[in-house]
């Protein structure tokens, strides 16, 4: 009887067997870099904004509270943006003909809002709230990053589900006293882990169903 298969044949098998693992095992690899990339996630990646502003400029070498700009943020889901009438609160008196600000003096003359490019965007299903953070003790800084180093501004974190949910399983990590939220330079304490199941229970933060997806997706 003939022989059909050369005996070579067998190495070849397994070598190409050997190698369909590998490929596979590369393109899983080659998939979570992209995934976790800067490529995709756009972590520290500054946009093009009508206008470039400075968060280290006016929040750390002035001194501007978050809220004076961010209005809505301890009472609303959005933060806010401000408008053309507040930068001008300062700018009517200050770099009046800075070409850089022209874009803000056009505003107001013409009536038409800055379109600003937003830095921090979720998807449409999944749902956030900044008050609920703000008034359980979540910093600026824990989800936006050190803004006060910021010339531009960039995205710190990727978003993703797996990064909030870090949060949402062990609050205590981040939680901070409510007259910190908006330091900038705020560090968390050696017994932070203590201080933060205190504060959880004075800001009655219940882990029950922080990591349901209901919280999130509604």
């Amino acid at each position: 009887m003939a022989q059909l298969f050369h005996r070579r044949d067998n190495t070849i098998a397994r070598a190409g067997l050997a190698g369909a693992v590998m490929l596979i095992g590369f393109m899983g690899w080659a998939w979570d870099s992209i995934y976790w990339s800067p490529y995709t996630t756009r972590v520290n990646a500054p946009l093009d904004q009508p206008v470039p502003f400075s968060h280290r400029h006016h929040h750390d070498q002035l001194g501007i509270d978050c809220r004076y700009c961010h209005t809505s943020v301890e009472k609303s889901a959005f933060a806010g943006l401000p408008d053309t009438e507040t930068c001008m609160t300062c700018h009517s008196q200050l770099f009046t003909t800075a070409p850089l600000l022209a874009p803000v003096r056009r505003s107001l003359a013409t009536d038409e809002p800055l379109r600003w490019n937003r830095v921090n965007k979720l998807p449409d299903f999944v749902f956030f709230n900044h008050s609920i953070h703000v008034a359980k003790g979540v910093g600026c800084a824990t989800c936006h990053g050190q803004l006060d180093e910021m010339p531009l501004t960039w995205k710190s974190h990727t978003l993703y589900m797996k990064w909030c949910l870090e949060c949402h399983r062990a609050p205590e990590k981040f939680i901070r006293p409510h007259d910190e939220v908006f330091d900038m330079h705020w560090l968390a304490p050696p017994d932070q882990l203590a201080q933060g199941r205190k504060l959880m229970a004075a800001n009655h933060v219940d882990t029950t169903g922080l990591t349901d997806c209901g919280m999130c997706h509604r």
